[in-house]
């Protein structure tokens, strides 16, 4: 299969990157923990009827992290990986992300006991996290001298 075939077969999901700015004009990144494998992951789901993917990106940080900010309209970019399902089987997700600029993050969330959390520097949450697509958004957008 190729990439192109395996870009149109993979099933549709949105994403958040979260960063904050920092005094120095640098940022960090969120970092949340899938519930099944426990790796690092950013906060991200399936679309939701009724809301635009953006508008699901930044429930999908709410709901995962507690997080509240200004979400970006426009994506960064995608990524593909493979979700492992209940079943055991896998299937492969295309997640669109999109930036959020954290302002607040609540004391209560609907996910908090279900996942860690934790603020990366830019180049270490480019390390965490296992895939490679993800793995270049971040680089690409928040590097330690950039803006987002």
């Amino acid at each position: 299969m190729t990439a192109a075939t395996e870009e149109a077969e993979a099933r549709r999901q949105i994403g958040a990157l979260p960063f904050r700015s920092l005094p120095d004009g640098a940022y960090d990144v969120l970092l949340v923990t899938s519930r099944e494998s426990r790796r690092w992951v950013i906060p991200k789901g399936w679309p939701m009827k009724g809301r635009k993917p953006y508008e699901a990106a930044q429930q999908e940080a709410y709901e995962e992290a507690g997080l509240i900010g200004h979400i970006g309209k426009r994506p960064l970019g995608f990524y593909l990986y493979e979700k492992r399902l209940k079943n055991r089987d896998s299937v492969l997700c295309q997640v669109k992300v999109f930036p959020l600029e954290v302002r607040k993050q609540l004391n209560r969330w609907p996910e908090q006991h279900q996942r860690e959390l934790r603020w990366f520097a830019p180049a270490e949450a480019a390390e965490a996290v296992s895939e490679p697509g993800l793995s270049a958004i971040i680089r690409a957008t928040l590097k330690r001298d950039g803006k987002a």
